[in-house]
């Protein structure tokens, strides 16, 4: 059964978080990425996965039905996305949640990370996830896949803005998606404004020395196709985390848990159980 939640994150703005599955299971944490929503989890939290643990989703700060404030300064601040995290960690009694981030959803762990440290998680899970942001990452571990897309997707012109993420979408995808799920990730990212979209990518960010001085659990799962967060990314991540398991997968793109979810559920389950071994 869904369960939804109205939270205060960071600077009181209000977080749109849902849950699924038994209230004493593992928690699963899964955060999206950059204009995505919680929506985009749909074949985790409508799948087995639910009967086992606990599966919580938001929408992060600016997208989906959270607050969007219209100041940059609201997304560029680790601080507050590290506080969105903590208040629905804290507000729903997580107990050693693992964190699985989605692309931008990395950075939003690291932030996490930095400003409240590791004890009281079981793991983390990187999924085509970003660990470096801006100059130092973009050609060499953020790909053309985000980059060519980017200017058009922040236009403040509406139809210029549908078009750039209609382009982005398609290309987050090595498997195709069907019609229904292609119609559903484009409207939902449809949900984040141009404005939102611009500020998230205004960080300049490299979490490395962060990475480094992890002990917890951290499985990296990174599709070989992926042309958004480039496999560099996944192969630094290992290099500063060398006790991480990195799972790779064949003939699939940014979206492992949406192209693979079969065998993203069934890794993902393994891995939490483990935390707790």
């Amino acid at each position: 059964m869904q369960r939804r939640h109205r939270i205060e994150g960071g600077d009181g703005l209000a977080l749109n978080v849902l849950e699924w599955g038994p209230a004493d299971g593992v928690p699963l944490f899964l955060i999206h990425g950059w204009s995505q929503a919680y929506a985009c989890w749909e074949k985790q939290y409508a799948s087995a996965l639910a009967d086992e643990f606990r599966v919580v989703a938001m929408d992060l700060r600016g997208h989906g039905n959270s607050e969007a404030p219209a100041a940059q300064a609201a997304y560029t601040d680790g601080r507050l996305w590290a506080a969105d995290v903590k208040a629905v960690i804290d507000a729903l009694d997580l107990r050693r949640p693992v964190l699985a981030g989605w692309s931008y959803g990395g950075l939003v762990i690291c932030d996490y990370l930095r400003h409240h440290g590791e004890q009281g998680l079981g793991g983390v899970n990187f999924v085509g996830a970003a660990v470096r942001l801006g100059e130092i990452a973009f050609g060499t571990l953020i790909g053309n896949g985000f980059i060519e897309p980017f200017p058009h997707a922040t236009s403040d012109d509406l139809a210029e803005s549908i078009d750039g993420i209609r382009d982005f979408v398609l290309r987050c995808f090595h498997r195709k998606l069907s019609r229904t799920d292609y119609e559903r990730a484009l409207c939902f990212n449809m949900t984040a404004r141009a404005d939102v979209r611009a500020s998230l990518a205004a960080r300049q960010l490299d979490n490395i020395d962060l990475l480094a001085k992890l002990t917890l659990p951290v499985l990296i799962t990174q599709g070989r196709e992926d042309n958004m967060v480039l496999p560099a990314m996944a192969e630094l991540i290992k290099s500063q985390v060398p006790h991480a398991q990195l799972s790779w997968y064949d003939d699939v793109g940014h979206g492992p848990f949406i192209e693979d979810p079969e065998r993203f559920n069934r890794e993902l389950a393994a891995f939490a159980r483990a935390t707790r071994a």
